[in-house]
């Protein structure tokens, strides 16, 4: 790299130094950079200017001076090889001079200049050691600073200082006694503490150390002399850094001192340290000193320290018990330390330090607990040997906090257990407590946490934690210590069964699964268990039983299903050797099932199936009575267990049932039904619920015995109304009564279902139903407890099923049917109608679909009330969503609850109707039906529709699945029901959507059936009505149109004839709907149909459009208007003459309705061409405004348009709009095309007419509505391309608008030219006739239009030149002044769309252009802008010898724009630039116009303005051939490039490269000519500059040094380090960096 005159490099540096203070951080942030680079180019001399700078400004502010300071260091820090010894030298004294000149202590500047010297330090010891020393002398008190580096030095540079510390310490020791301030005691202390840890590395390294001989006894008076003093004088301080310090410094120096004089001391070192712990936040120091002291004490084998265990073991227990928070890594210091302190303590004095753990123990503080585990836990761990004896003594002593009710307290047990179990603790007397305290925080419950703690204390521990540490430790025990198998197995199957323990099933499970496994392939004897030795082992029957109903509910109480299953089938030959083979067969598959199933997807009801058929073919397998009857009673002894946990009672209940059904002893069976009924709790309906169950499966094998127990129980004391003391009891007993009454009512429901079918029958009079009567007495129904009215309900359901499950085989009249019926419907409707809280309704209703089934058959009456009140009441209930008012007594259901009940409720209805149905399955029993449902349908409440379609789609699929046609039946409601449903196939809600479809499906399915065709017949048609239903699936309103459309024509073709008229006024009424989409829906259908079938209903069009007419009125819905027009259309197409003069005469802006008839006219050919003809006609002949004053009072005029012509075109936009137009507007594009274009030039800046009757016709924007129609043209004739430029341009926005009109009638020529060029020829002759037009207006237009058109060379092609040319000429001097500069426009532009014309006009054009460049007429200086810049397109064509000499002639002219302060002086000035460059050969003179010029578009690049930037990129490529370097050329075409962002530090930093190689001699008037451009008005070009001359700098060889004057450079760049902007500033400075 290039070096430099050493003033610029150090005028430089001076700058740089003195704006290293500047206020913006950024720059200060690159001066420093800069710094720093110059610094590691030349050390010596950019150290020696900073040297010199602080000391010829003594008066710096500190700040200042610190990052002077700073980078000094840095420059030394990563150059201390490169640096000569005498600068050394200098930096060393003049470092020391700054930290010492100010007697104060100044932290931040001192602390700079110290750390120079260390940094020097780590390769000059000696000279430091020097200076330092010089400061550091006999007698006198050193500066803070002087004993702070040497502390500093002894740490980064050990081997170099240890062998001066023997000298230091001899002349510190006598200072000590000299400080009196606290702030120089400190720094002594701390320099202490750094001495003594240096030794001792070194010491620790003596075989690295370059002076072998050094010993710690070397040291040991000096250490101990300064330890008296520090000990006994400052370590009493008030300051408790001071404090602090010296605690730590005592504790390094003890290693160094003489073994006699530490004894002597440590009685009174150990007592003064703890004494820190009070007065210090930061204890870990402390506990680090400490450890200090006791490794020193220990490894000398001190004697006093055992005097001193008490006041040590009481200080550090309660260090131990201090919080530890992980986040907070000082207290997690802290307690390691501290138990390493203990760990010292316990291989000296063992038997001291476990009996004072152990006393702390019973302490019964949370703290003081916690932290005696940590150390008991510590000790088990680390010292096994000297623990051996002590193990029971441990044992007995963990039960006091095992007892501890703190989550805290109970971890660390958790910990220390972990402890003792891998040190072989469990196996003794008294282990297996511990394993029950897992076990017991293993069966933890969750924390419930009603809201969160503001505080949140870092060590809590909640049950959730608690219990999966517990979860983890149980895991361990059993996997990894293997001696530990015996103590496990079998003894933890004792918690498996008492429900305390219940949460810790799954852990205990797996423990037992492992162990179990082990010992099985094994063959460990120990595998079988001898139940009758094991006595506090659950017994055979009761663990299976417990097992068992865990798995019922495989996902409570953390998914304990799979494990109890899999534990269930490893203990097969513990429970009984019979079942190990049924169960490898059947235990597998249900785990299987589990692993696929989450709570949500398994089938409860299957499930349940599944665990009651292993049980039974376990029991059958088992072929053993006395251990089944065994089963029976354990089972009913374990019922109690589940006391809280009735779900899971009641299926142990059916267990029960299914066990007494394998028990062949009658006596057992009686006994345990006895014990069952007596023992249940009545209150609870799921307890009820599951003895009915019970005591029904029972009754399968023993319906004798079965109704004689329930006999007996009904007759027996439970219901007398005992005489109690007072009869205080009389109202519990009342309840009690009924609730045992509803679970035998229940009892003879279940028994009635589960019997043998051949034996029941002859039982259901006479004994069920007889019993049933006498526990509930028919007066008084509503009055019905509603427990007994549910289990009257639910058993009188139950029998029926029976009945009817047992008719098939023999015919039965069930004379009491009605009177059932009856009782049933009082129940409903005795339910309040405007909410669903209790199970009644769906009871009632699946209860009556059972009785309906049977004989009797009702009557019309009775079906109709059976069908009204439960139709009517679950349509009309609220949503499920809906929370219900709370009253006094009731309870509210969860929303879980609630939508189960709703499900079930709508389930029943529907299995009802079924029943009903199925009585008379033909279409009058179906009208019988939907009559109660149709009116439904329309509801405005989406969930009352809902209902009322899905239970209409369950009927009509039920009817087809049962349908058989007898005779020849008409389906005669097809019509109605299609009328009724078509619509609901758009409505609001998907759900019904798809419902209504397979409505339709269905009902054209059965239609097929009754026209004859048989079961399997696919009809093409109606099979295509199921896809339609996924495009239901889409809301947008599109496809579900199209979607009923296509319904539509299904219907009309499978559609007799005599049923379309009811279908046809049917959709008329469905135009009103409550539901828009469904208006849409049924406009849709409806003029589909009228397309398909309208021929056949000439005599109904009369009075079709009369109800329309009338509907139209109504209709708000847009769409459906629309729809409505299409309708009439439909039906009016013969009248069209007569319709079009309506329409012409409606007034204006036309309302939508309108619109639509005429934009649907577009949809015929013929007639839309007639209609064009005559608009075209229309407009040529009417005069398009006229001219009104704006007021009496004000003089000036306003165009008005007139009435016709804009009616006209209003209509010819609305035709257009019809996609159908496409073939007319084709055939007559050019009339069109010139007619609109022309229009559109008359009506910009037009009023619209004033129409007194109508409000609106005043927003109607005149040249808008021309505008809208020319755009619908292009889009007709399919000018794609034309309409996405004109889009992207804005064009139409300004074709409208009187300002830009020209504007955008330029973007509409010169898209038609790029894109439609074919069609020019025909516009042209036709828009030619409007240029003599007495309308300025239009004239503006199309001189507008064929001026743009000549800019492309279209324009050759299609031979329009001429015809084009002439006009512009001619209007070179028409009176209108925007005319004549359209015109100059023009003549430029053949330049650029035909060059090769140039000279065949050149007379004409430069006659023109200089004209042009003269106007005096020209307000704007628009006329000679057009000039100049038709000049520089037509000067590349004309004949160069005409050209050169006017080259530097125009360069000149321009050159003074290119800093003009207008931005699109500065533009256009630019781009003629580079069109003259152009011109250049290789001539030197042309070459030297294009370098004068390049600087300022190089700096330009970054203007502030983004057209000038492009500009300056198009020039610079443009140039780029005639640079004369190809380098730059290849640079300039390939980084400009107008789109594309440039990175413009790299581009420069480049292109300084190949000026430097390329063009050298030029450096000179290059760099002087940017430097000019440091004073330039745009903040961004000064920058630019600046850099132009860092990188110029950066990259510049020696060899080339002489073509820069560095001091014009170097004076520059010092004012820009000063400029009022940081961007310059930072450019400043980082060019700065490049003086090297």
């Amino acid at each position: 790299t290039a070096t430099m005159n050493d003033t610029d490099v150090e005028q430089v540096t001076l700058a740089l130094l003195d704006a290293a203070n500047d206020k913006d951080s950024e720059v200060q942030d690159q001066v420093r950079k800069s710094m720093l680079t110059l610094g590691k180019q030349q050390p010596d001399r950019v150290l020696a200017m900073c040297q010199d700078y602080l000391v010829k400004n003594p008066k710096l502010v500190v700040s200042h001076r610190v990052v002077i300071l700073q980078t000094i260091e840095l420059i030394v820090g990563c150059r201390i090889e490169e640096v000569s010894a005498p600068r050394i030298k200098s930096i060393i004294s003049l470092a020391s001079e700054e930290m010492t000149r100010s007697k104060d202590v100044v932290p931040d500047w001192q602390q700079a200049a110290s750390n120079i010297l260390v940094a020097v330090g780590n390769k000059h010891i000696n000279d430091i050691m020097e200076e330092i020393l010089s400061k550091f002398q006999p007698g006198v008190l050193p500066h803070f600073f002087v004993v702070q580096t040497l502390a500093n030095l002894s740490d980064s540079n050990v081997y170099g200082m240890v062998p001066f510390l023997n000298a230091i310490l001899g002349t510190m020791l006598p200072m000590l006694g000299m400080a009196k301030q606290d702030n120089m005691k400190w720094v002594f202390s701390s320099a202490l503490c750094h001495f003594s840890d240096s030794i001792l590395e070194y010491l620790a390294n003596l075989d690295k150390a370059p002076d072998p001989t050094v010993r710690k006894d070397t040291f040991s008076s000096e250490i101990f002399a300064a330890f008296d003093i520090l000990f006994n004088n400052w370590l009493q301080s008030r300051e408790p850094k001071l404090r602090l310090t010296v605690g730590e410094a005592v504790g390094s120096m003890c290693h160094l001192m003489a073994s006699d004089k530490l004894e002597e001391q440590l009685p009174r070192i150990f007592p003064a340290i703890m004494s820190l712990y009070k007065k210090n936040t930061e204890h870990y120091v402390i506990s680090k000193s400490l450890c200090h002291v006791l490794e020193a004490s220990v490894s000398m084998g001190s004697r006093v320290l055992e005097t001193q265990l008490d006041g040590l073991l009481l200080a550090l227990h309660q260090q131990v018990s201090a919080p530890v928070d992980y986040s907070d890594p000082p207290t997690v210091k802290n307690h390691n330390e501290v138990l390493r302190c203990f760990s010292l303590l316990a291989n000296s004095f063992p038997d001291r330090l476990v009996m004072y753990v152990l006393q702390r123990l019973e302490n019964s503080n949370e703290r003081s607990r916690t932290g005696s585990l940590a150390v008991l836990r510590h000790l088990i761990n680390s010292s096994s040997s000297t623990m051996e004896s002590k193990k029971l003594l441990i044992l007995a002593s963990i039960r006091q906090p095992m007892a501890d009710h703190s989550n805290k307290v109970k971890k660390r047990v958790v910990q220390v257990i972990s402890a003792m179990a891998h040190h072989g603790y469990l196996e003794l007397e008294g282990g297996e407590l511990l394993v029950r305290f897992i076990v017991q925080n293993c069966a933890l419950h969750d924390t419930y946490q009603s809201h969160q703690r503001a505080t949140s204390d870092p060590e809590e521990v909640t049950n959730e934690a608690l219990r999966t540490m517990c979860d983890s430790t149980l895991h361990l025990l059993t996997t990894t210590v293997g001696r530990l198998a015996d103590v496990l197995w079998p003894k933890l199957l004792y918690y498996l069964t008492p429900s305390q323990f219940s949460n810790a099933t799954t852990p205990l499970c797996k423990s037992l699964i492992v162990l179990g496994n082990k010992k099985k392939s094994n063959q460990e004897p120990s595998f079988k268990i001898d139940f009758t030795q094991e006595v506090n082992l659950p017994s055979p029957q009761t663990l299976m039983i417990r097992l068992l109903v865990n798995a019922a509910f495989p996902f409570n109480s953390r998914g304990h299903g799979p494990p109890s299953l899999s534990l269930l089938q490893i203990l097969s030959i513990n429970i009984h050797p019979k079942t190990e083979t049924v169960w490898e067969k059947e235990i597998p598959p249900l785990l299987s099932l589990l692993e696929e199933s989450t709570a949500e997807s398994l089938d409860k009801k299957k499930w349940d199936e599944k665990l009651l058929e292993l049980l039974s073919q376990t029991l059958t397998s088992i072929e053993d009575d006395k251990w089944v009857c065994q089963f029976a009673a354990e089972a009913t002894r374990y019922l109690s267990t589940y006391n809280n946990a009735l779900e899971e009672k009641s299926f142990l209940y059916r267990c029960i049932g299914v066990t007494l059904q394998q028990c062949f002893n009658k006596e057992v069976v009686k006994k345990q039904l006895q014990e069952v009924l007596l023992a249940a709790r009545h209150n609870d309906a799921i307890e009820r619920e599951g003895v009915a169950m019970g005591v029904g499966l029972c009754a399968n094998s023993h319906l004798e015995g079965a109704l004689a127990k329930l006999d007996e129980f009904g007759k027996s004391d439970a219901f007398k109304k005992s005489p109690s003391i007072f009869n205080l009891l009389k109202e519990r007993n009342e309840v009690e009564v009924e609730k045992v009454k509803s679970t035998l009512i229940l009892c003879y429901g279940h028994v009635a279902l589960n019997a043998p079918p051949e034996k029941i029958l002859n039982r259901i009079d006479q004994d069920i139903l007889r019993c049933i009567s006498k526990h509930f007495n028919t007066k008084v129904r509503s009055m019905l407890d509603l427990t007994m009215k549910l289990s009257l309900i639910q058993s009188v359901g139950l029998i029926a099923k029976a009945i009817s499950r047992c008719v098939k085989k023999q015919g039965y009249i069930f004379s009491r049917k009605q009177e059932l019926i009856t009782v049933m419907l009082d129940f409903i409707k005795s339910e309040p109608s405007d909410s669903l809280k209790t199970p009644v309704r769906p009871l009632v209703m699946t209860t009556c679909a059972n009785l309906v089934s049977l004989d009797p058959p009702l009557s019309e009456n009775e079906s109709f009330d059976l069908l009204k009140v439960c139709v009517n009441g679950v349509f009309s209930l609220p949503p499920d969503t809906h929370t219900p008012e709370k009253t006094k007594d009731e309870e509210i259901l969860d929303p879980k609850q609630r939508k189960v009940l709703y499900k079930d409720t709508l389930a029943a209805l529907q299995e009802l109707l079924r029943s009903i149905l199925a009585r008379d399955p033909s279409p009058d029993g179906l009208q019988g039906i939907f009559k109660h449902i149709e009116s439904w349908l329309g509801s405005v409440h989406d969930h009352e529709r809902e209902r009322a379609i899905t239970a209409t789609s369950n009927l009509l699929a039920y009817y087809l699945e049962n349908l058989t046609v007898k005779c020849m039946v008409s389906f005669h409601n097809l019509g109605a029901l299609l009328g009724r449903l078509s619509p609901r196939c758009s409505d609001p809600l998907p759900a019904v959507r798809a419902a209504a479809v397979n409505c339709i499906y269905t009902l054209l399915s059965i239609q097929l059936r009754y026209e004859g065709f048989s079961l399997d017949y696919r009809d093409e048609g109606v099979e295509g009505l199921l896809t339609l239903k996924e495009a239901l699936e889409n809301p947008d309103h599109s496809v579900l149109y199209k979607t009923c459309s296509d319904l539509t024509k299904v219907m009309s073709k499978r559609l007799p004839q005599q049923q379309l008229t009811t279908l046809v006024f049917m959709l008329f009424e469905g135009l009103v709907d409550s539901q828009a989409n469904c208006c849409r829906a049924s406009s849709v259908v409806l003029n589909t149909l009228l397309k398909n079938r309208g021929a056949g209903l000439q005599d109904l069009v009369p009075e079709m459009l009369e109800v329309l007419h009338v509907r139209l009125q109504s209709i708000t819905e847009e769409q459906v208007r629309v729809a409505v027009g299409q309708t009439v259309l439909i039906l009016a197409s013969q009248h069209l003459q007569t319709v079009i003069n309506t329409l012409v005469n409606q007034p204006l802006p036309y309302d939508s309705w309108t619109s639509e008839m005429w934009m649907a006219m577009g949809a015929d050919p013929i007639v839309a061409n007639q209609i064009m003809e005559m608009v075209m006609e229309k407009l040529v002949i009417t005069a398009p405004y006229v001219d009104k004053k704006e007021s009496m009072m004000r003089g000036g005029m306003t165009k008005v348009a007139t009435n016709q012509p804009l009616a006209m075109t209003c209509g010819l936009k609305e035709l257009l709009l019809n996609g159908q137009s496409q073939e007319p507007a084709l055939s007559l594009f050019p009339q069109l095309f010139a007619c609109l274009t022309v229009r559109l030039g008359a009506s910009v800046g037009v009023m619209p007419p004033k129409d007194n009757n109508h409000k609106h016709s005043s927003s109607l924007h005149v040249a808008g509505v021309a505008a809208e129609a020319l755009r619908i043209l292009l889009a007709r004739a399919q000018l794609d391309e034309v309409m996405k430029r004109l889009d992207e341009d804005d064009a139409w926005d300004a074709m409208k608008e009187l300002n830009t009109h020209v504007t955008g009638v330029t973007l509409l020529a010169r898209a038609m030219a790029k894109h439609a060029g074919p069609r020019l020829p025909a516009i042209v002759e036709c828009l030619c006739p409007s240029l003599n037009n007495i309308y300025e207006c239009q004239r503006i237009t199309v001189t507008a239009f064929f001026s743009e058109l000549l800019n492309h060379h279209v324009a050759t092609e299609l031979m329009l030149i001429d015809v084009l040319m002439n006009n512009m000429m001619e209007r070179i001097s028409d009176p209108c002044c925007t005319v004549r500069m359209l015109a100059v426009r023009g003549l430029g532009n053949l330049a650029v769309g035909s060059p090769g014309k140039v000279n065949k006009y050149a007379k004409e054009l430069l006659a023109a252009m200089s004209s042009g460049m003269e106007e005096k007429d020209d307000p704007g200086k628009l006329i000679t802008l057009e000039a100049m810049s038709g000049l520089s397109k037509v000067l590349l064509h004309l004949d160069k010898n005409n050209v050169h000499l006017l080259v530097v002639y125009i360069f000149m002219k321009i050159r003074p724009f290119l800093e003009s302060d207008n931005d699109d002086i500065r533009c256009a000035s630019i781009l003629l630039m580079g069109n003259l460059s152009k011109f250049g050969s290789g001539e030197q003179v042309f070459k030297d116009q294009i370098h004068n010029v390049l600087v300022s578009l190089l700096l330009h690049l970054v203007d502030p303005n983004a057209q000038v930037v492009k500009a300056c990129k198009y020039a610079m490529r443009v140039c780029a051939p005639v640079v004369g370097s190809e380098q730059i050329t290849a640079m300039f075409q390939n980084h400009l490039h107008e789109d594309k962002s440039l990175h413009y530090g790299e581009f420069i930093n480049d292109l300084t490269k190949y000026l430097i190689q390329d063009f050298p001699g030029m450096l000179n008037f290059y760099h002087i000519s940017v430097v000019q451009f440091f004073k330039s008005n745009w903040a961004e070009v000064r920058a630019a500059a600046a850099m132009f001359i860092g990188f110029l700098l950066g990259n510049i060889q020696q060899e080339h040094l002489s073509h820069l004057n560095m001091g014009t450079i170097s004076k520059g760049l010092v004012v820009l380090l000063q400029d009022p902007d940081p961007v310059v500033r930072i450019k400043a400075a980082e060019a700065m960096g490049h003086f090297h």
